[in-house]
């Protein structure tokens, strides 16, 4: 079983037989509580029915008990609260135009949108193989877009800030939340160019927005201000000293830079440019979450990947700002700031690729540049989950439903956008290609070897910096496209 079922099963426990005051310093199981308040709340709810199923679930020195009754009502808890997910699919796609002229409703953007959502390949492993509970926190955030969408911006806003107090992950798209709001619920008119009309500002609407972020802070953090221990719960939300990378690198820049030292450090020692009593044996390559030191080149520390998060996010910001182009520009804001964080985030998990993928779906049923985009990052971003799932019963389903998601999406978008150009070209077609030769070699091929035991991290390595190529590439593709539809028509003619 996935270690997320002793995750949740110990936060279980805390929060049913522990007061409310101990809850961030209970330490018996190395699973501390590490999720905001809210989502500690939750957890207390679903103990209450947990203790119906199996009551020993519950008590917090049963380190890693898993009984039949435990796992059976942890996946139910998960299918259950995927309810909130199923009905904000709804609303987004009654917020997506028709296709002219499409008879079949297999055609038509809403179905497809509703698909690609619904049965969201990524999505699904995660939280029903893998198990943890993304589904109802994507559904709070794509409901709260659906609310933007359709200009009812107090209850996006608030259903936005809960989200925040559920899941911390989240703020890394809170600048395209606050920018959007601020320029069109706050502002409430623009001039004939588009500009701001300064004099349409609205403080009642600030205020409002104001009082929605307090009361929910207040809400959710409040007790623990009130008995001092805020402190402890932001170094609980914030665990800087657990090292640059995840257990296995997440597929972004940090991925590409730890290959390029290891690969430096090689030809250092090849070149006897390197003394090597002084490398560490597994720096990088260990599989462990702990701080790591780089060997040739400079150490990342968090305040440099806080600054390469933020100058990187920057011009997606600023366009939100100065062209804002309605809720197609607020999605392509909110898609490159979740890019951004998880190209240059401090210990970013591999799953948070999915902070991208979901809402990038509602722009891929609309246009075929964004189709294109779409496509490339959700075949890589998928594929970068495979080690997830990492026992060989798992291996044939995984495939499976990459490959009925993958095929889906493809074949539904062509025909969607059919009459217009096509949707990969050569080289992005060759490159997706190139992994499922990269899979067999490290699904099927690498296991039989003598190398797994000596370098049991190089399948691992593989598919990261792979994924991470075109990972990058998706990025700065939907960067110059977004960038380069702001260009005003007057400036391109020159």
């Amino acid at each position: 079983y996935s270690t997320d079922f002793e995750v949740h099963r110990n936060w279980l426990a805390i929060t049913h037989n522990l007061p409310l005051s101990q809850w961030y310093y209970e330490a018996t199981s190395e699973w501390t509580l590490d999720y905001p308040p809210f989502f500690a709340w939750f957890e207390y709810a679903l103990s209450h029915v947990a203790k119906y199923f199996d009551p020993k679930m519950l008590v917090i020195e049963n380190l890693n008990y898993t009984s039949p009754a435990t796992i059976l009502f942890q996946r139910f808890s998960v299918i259950f609260t995927d309810i909130l997910f199923i009905y904000a699919v709804r609303e987004c796609c009654r917020c997506v135009n028709g296709k002219r002229g499409a008879k079949d409703i297999l055609e038509k953007p809403a179905f497809i949108l509703a698909v690609l959502l619904l049965w969201n390949f990524g999505l699904l492993i995660v939280d029903h193989i893998h198990f943890q509970y993304n589904g109802f926190l994507f559904g709070l955030m794509l409901l709260s877009v659906a609310r933007l969408c359709q200009k009812r911006y107090l209850e996006g806003a608030l259903l936005f800030a809960v989200l925040l107090h559920f899941k911390h992950i989240y703020v890394y798209v809170a600048p395209a939340y606050g920018i959007y709001l601020l320029r069109s619920y706050c502002f409430t008119a623009n001039n004939a160019d588009g500009s701001l009309k300064w004099r349409s500002f609205s403080f009642l609407h600030v205020t409002l927005l104001g009082l929605i972020v307090c009361l929910v802070s207040a809400l959710s953090l409040g007790p623990f201000i009130v008995l001092g221990q805020l402190p402890q719960v932001i170094s609980r939300l914030f665990p800087f000293k657990r090292g640059l990378c995840h257990a296995y690198w997440a597929p972004n820049f940090w991925a590409l830079y730890n290959a390029a030292d290891k690969a430096l450090t090689i030809f250092g020692l090849k070149c006897n440019f390197l003394d090597p009593t002084t490398i560490p044996k597994a720096s990088m390559t260990g599989g462990l979450v702990q701080e790591f030191q780089h060997t040739v080149l400079p150490s990342v520390t968090p305040l440099a990947t806080l600054i390469c998060t933020f100058i990187s996010i920057l011009p997606s910001v600023f366009c939100l700002w100065f062209k804002p182009q309605g809720p197609r520009g607020f999605l392509q804001c909110l898609v490159l700031c979740a890019l951004s964080s998880f190209m240059f985030g401090w210990h970013v998990h591999e799953k948070a690729i999915l902070l991208a993928i979901l809402p990038l779906s509602l722009l891929s049923v609309q246009r075929v540049k964004d189709a294109n985009i779409y496509l490339i990052l959700t075949t890589t971003g998928h594929f970068s989950l495979f080690p997830l799932l990492f026992t060989p019963p798992e291996l044939p389903i995984k495939i499976l439903l990459m490959l009925l998601f993958t095929v889906y999406s493809f074949s539904s978008l062509k025909s969607l956008f059919r009459r217009e150009r096509p949707l990969l070209n050569w080289l992005e077609t060759i490159y997706l290609i190139q992994l499922v030769p990269l899979g067999i070699f490290c699904e099927i091929i690498f296991p039989l070897t003598p190398w797994k035991q000596h370098f049991p991290f190089i399948p691992l390595l593989l598919t990261s910096v792979y994924c991470a190529l075109g990972i990058a590439y998706a990025w700065l593709k939907l960067y110059v496209s977004v960038l380069t539809e702001r260009i005003p028509v007057k400036q391109k003619a020159e």
